[in-house]
Formats: C-alpha cells, structure tokens, sequence
C-alpha cells in the first residue's frame, strides 16, 4: 500500500493524475461499497416483500384491499417520524453504529412479521419495521458524500441504489420459491417462512457492519494519509449552486420541500409497482405463484441497465435535472398505459417494464440534486428532510390504490391516480431548474 505514496507530493498535489485518482476511488469501492449494496438490497427486499407475501396471506387472515394497503403503507409512517433524528444522530455518532443498529433491529422486526395473525398485529408489525428502518436510505447517501465528490457521486449513488431494481430481479423468485417450497414446514405458512428467511440475514449483516465499516476516510485504516489528502481534495473541489452548512438554514430553503414534493411522486410511483406487481400479474390470470416471482423480476431486470445508462450520461453531461424530468413523464405515461391495458398481460407488463425503468432512473439521477446542493450537518438532515417528506409517498400511494380497487374492483383508478402524481413532480422540478438557470450561484 505505501508504495502507491510517493505518487502524490503533498495534501493538494495538482499534479495527482487521473489514473491515480481511479486507482484510490477503486480501492475504495471495493472496501465499502459491497457491504452498502448488499444492505441496501436487502432493506428493500424486507420492505416490498410484503407483496408477495399477500398472494397467501391475504387468503389466510382474511385481509381486504384497502387493510393490505394500509398496512403496507404504514411502514412509511414510522419510517418518516424517526428518519431525522436518525441521520442527526448519524452526523454526531458516526455511521458504522448507526448502521449496525438500524440493521439489527429492522431484521428482527421483519423475522417477527411470522406472528400477524389479525389486522392489528399486521399494523403494528409494519409501523415498527419503518420504525427500526428509518434513517438507513438517507444515511447511506449521505456517508457515499463523505468520500465521493459530484464528479464521481452520480455513477457511485446509481450503483449503491442498484440494489433496489436488483432485490427487485432477486426479491421475486426467491420469495415465491420460499413460499412454495416451505409452506407447512414446522407448522408455518409459505409466508411465515418468507419473513424469517429474508430478516434473519440482516441481523448478521447489521454485526459485520458494525465490525468492518469505518465512519469515513480519516477513520479508513485502510488508507494511507496521502490517499487521505486526494479524498479531501477531490471533495474541497465541489462547485454548483448555493451550499448550505447548516440544517437551520436549509430548512427554510422553499427549494428544499419542492424537492421533497417530486421525490414524494416518484415514490408513489415506485411502490405502486413494489406493492402491487404481483396482484396486478395474478389479475391478469396467472395463477402460479413462482410464475408470478419469475414475472415480477422483468421490469426490474430492465430498470437495472437503465439506471446505470441514465447515470453516466447524467455525469458526463452534469444535467441531472433533465434526466430526472424525463423519468417522470415516461414513468407517468408508462403507469397509465398500464392501467389501460390491465387483462392483457403481456401489454401491461411491457408498459410497466417502460414505467418501473423510467421512475428508477429518475429516482436514482434525482439524489445527486440535493447531493449538491447540502454539506456537513445540512447533508446529513436536509437528506434526511426530502426522504422523510418524499417516502410519505409510499404510505399514501398503496393506501390509494387499495381503496380505489375496492370500490372499482380495477386498479386502473389507482394507477392513473400516481400517473398523476407523477406528472406533478416532474412538473415541480421543470420549475426548479428554470429558477436554477434564472438565478446562477
């Protein structure tokens, strides 16, 4: 490791050379972000399992549309009361801790979702995963900020929030499998087994966290001071619009909360598709549970290669707003021609293909937006802020999809109903960039 020292004169070095930067940015990825993407897969995977998990549930506790919905929303509510304080208390105590608590705790909450057995546990249960959850999404950017400057910080958040459209390909079959494969094993339900398999690995990953992560680059023993200096240099050379340092101040920043409204859209978007793919696929008349999991992987399969395209043009040409713009129309007509087309399945799940990868590019572009925007303790709150306010989307958008079909029988309602919504924030962030533009830093 000392060997590679002498390339780099001093803390500022100027004459540090690309391929030197991409050799330590390398090796940091290789050391922190595995452990970040396997975390945050597995914390969708625990979250959007609850999908699968209804196509047996829902029959053997006698849940309606609109109980399902709740339910699966209200994740989101004890998520949103407990996520700033959590990243606060990340700012202050580090992230390994932070990490390691919030994994332990969520993978014991999802391993006890084997005891719903009424609609009250089902609440109950799924308020204290958001509870336990809260705080890990945004706490993950925020700790990809403390090495990653915005020249890089596009293609690196991309490929961490990868883990969501990859648990998506993953999610499905697994899940089935666990249902069909395991169901009266011990006296327990497919989808009491689905809970215990899929939460239990979190509480081992939660350990290793807290064993292996370090708190950022000065903590990093891995790191020699030299590769320390480039960090802080590459990190010091962040330019763009006004910055703030302070959470006080960036709570009265109005660009803040338009921010967290079209973040709200997108995720009413996305958990449209989380919460109700497999519904939506046995509506149209597939029966097989494991068919249903092989199906609900495509427009996951999909959003993956799309992400990872959109966030490299977005680098290369520093237009985040453009992408994430465009993301959220394609993704609002996608939904509604699949609402459109429900009945016929291969129609409506090419257009959900089109929606799900179009939302999760613009949802994986739009992150390096309040990225640049927020330093220090602003980062770490204001973050915060936008996820809280943004993922209330995922408690209504279930809700409203829920109610719509139980009074319809469709859920073509619903979906045209978050089209909309969709439609909104990427309206909102139109307005946003002209400001941007009107108004240079």
């Amino acid at each position: 490791m000392n060997a590679h020292v002498t390339t780099i004169a001093g803390p500022m070095d100027p004459a540090a050379t690309d391929r030197e930067k991409a050799r330590i940015f390398k090796k940091v990825g290789m050391r922190i972000l595995p452990l970040l993407i396997l975390s945050y897969g597995l914390a969708y995977l625990d979250r959007v399992n609850i999908s699968f998990a209804k196509l047996q549930m829902q029959s053997d506790l006698g849940f309606s549309e609109a109980a399902y919905g709740f339910g699966a929303g209200i994740f989101f509510l004890g998520y949103v009361l407990f996520e700033v304080p959590s990243n606060l208390l990340l700012a202050r105590i580090g992230a390994r801790r932070t990490m390691s608590r919030i994994m332990v705790l969520w993978g014991l909450a999802s391993a006890a979702m084997i005891f719903v057995h009424d609609e009250r546990t089902f609440y109950i249960l799924r308020f204290l995963l958001g509870v336990f959850e809260a705080g890990f999404g945004p706490g993950l950017l925020y700790y990809l900020t403390l090495w990653y400057g915005r020249t890089h910080r596009g293609r690196v958040m991309a490929t961490v929030l990868l883990a969501s459209p990859v648990a998506g390909v993953v999610g499905g079959p697994l899940s089935t499998a666990i249902m069909a494969g395991l169901n009266g094993a011990l006296g327990l339900a497919g989808w009491q087994w689905l809970f215990l398999v899929e939460g239990l690995p979190c509480v081992a990953l939660g350990v290793l966290l807290f064993l292996v992560l370090c708190d950022g680059p000065e903590q990093a023993p891995w790191l020699t001071e030299a590769e320390r200096a480039l960090i802080r240099a590459d990190l010091a050379e962040e330019s763009g619009g006004q910055r703030h340092d302070g959470f006080s101040r960036a709570l009265r920043d109005p660009r803040i909360y338009a921010l967290a409204f079209s973040y709200f859209c997108m995720i009413a978007g996305l958990y449209a598709v989380s919460f109700w793919l497999p519904t939506l696929l046995r509506s149209g008349g597939i029966s097989e549970t494991f068919t249903i999991g092989l199906l609900s992987a495509l427009p996951y399969v999909v959003a993956v290669a799309t992400m990872q395209l959109v966030a490299r043009r977005s680098d290369r040409s520093g237009d985040r707003y453009g992408y994430s713009i465009a993301g959220c129309f394609i993704g609002a007509a996608g939904l509604a021609a699949t609402g459109a087309a429900l009945g016929n399945v291969p129609v409506s799940l090419a257009a959900l293909v089109v929606a799900t990868a179009a939302i999760y590019s613009a949802y994986t572009v739009f992150w390096t937006i309040p990225a640049d925007l927020l330093r220090g303790t602003a980062a770490a709150g204001g973050i915060a802020l936008i996820n809280s306010i943004g993922l209330l989307g995922g408690f209504i958008s279930p809700m409203v999809i829920g109610t719509i079909r139980d009074a319809t029988g469709s859920l073509q309602g619903g979906l045209a109903a978050i089209a909309l919504a969709l439609a909104a924030g990427g309206v909102v962030l139109i307005l946003l960039r002209r400001r941007r533009q009107a108004v240079p830093a």
